[in-house]
């Protein structure tokens, strides 16, 4: 179970990055749920500048899920905003379950990662497909490519939202996902938030760094039905999930916020001698 959600969440954290504009700030928090049973918690913070940004988020189960397999976590990047796009070159990101505790760090420069470990380094599996240095180019750290930026001086949300996709390396395993327009929608949060959202299909496509028979990987590449509800984050065309939603064989998976404020920040002014 501790895998699955591992894995749940990642999705929910990594679809494409583009340019960014403006400058804004979301903190939010989340909840999520089994068959409508509370199973976790999480935080997320978002801070755009003019010249840099970060992202950063935690979480921990609670409840029944906790008692079989308490866990937590904590994922975190940072970068650069270089003619309007969001370039990391930090990743870094911390799970710990029972007595064990795993930690991610990747190194990028201009999309292609530089460094990256796991500590304790795992051991070598030889059904694991290898990643390549081939595959460590033109990707996005799960972190980064949070954030969804809809192009162009239009409606920030709209179907063309959804017309993208993305390379995504965490450190371990290089996937590819592919989001597609489902409808529109309007939410509210109990605080914070209260409009409309667009509605994106998610479809996940393992390229490396997997153990093919792995049953959680071979279920999340056949699902068709996973979709994530995107919200804007204020003074900025940057979209972030608002929910997210997981057909799973013991019932739906929810991953929704609770509380999301999010406000624009005044431009930088310039100093002057």
């Amino acid at each position: 179970m501790g895998r699955v959600a591992a894995a749940l969440i990642g999705l929910a954290l990594a679809w494409a990055a583009q340019p960014a504009a403006a400058q804004g700030r979301l903190e939010a928090q989340y909840e999520a749920t089994l068959s409508g049973i509370p199973v976790g918690r999480g935080a997320w913070n978002i801070d755009i500048q003019d010249d840099v940004f970060s992202a950063a988020a935690s979480g921990g189960t609670i409840g029944l899920l906790k008692s079989f397999t308490g866990g937590s976590g904590t994922g975190a990047s940072q970068g650069r905003v270089v003619n309007g796009a969001l370039v990391a070159t930090n990743y870094q990101a911390s799970t710990s379950t029972g007595k064990k505790t795993e930690e991610i760090r990747i190194t990028l420069d201009k999309g292609n990662v530089k460094e990256s470990a796991i500590l304790p380094e795992p051991p070598v599996d030889a059904d694991r497909i290898p990643v390549t240095e081939a595959h460590r180019k033109g990707v996005y750290d799960p972190m980064t490519a949070s954030l969804l930026r809809v192009p162009g001086t239009g409606e920030v949300l709209s179907p063309e939202a959804c017309h993208t996709g993305a390379a995504v390396f965490d450190g371990r395993m290089r996937y590819d996902l592919k989001l597609d327009f489902k409808r529109m929608e309007t939410v509210k949060a109990e605080k914070g938030y209260h409009g409309p959202v667009v509605v994106c299909a998610v479809y996940f496509a393992p390229v490396a760094g997997y153990i093919p028979d792995r049953p959680v990987i071979k279920y999340l590449s056949a699902q068709r039905n996973i979709e994530i509800a995107f919200a804007p984050v204020a003074g900025t065309r940057i979209l972030v999930p608002f929910w997210m939603k997981v057909p799973t064989p013991i019932g739906p998976a929810l991953l929704e916020a609770t509380s999301f404020i999010t406000t624009p920040q005044p431009p930088r002014v310039a100093k002057t001698q």
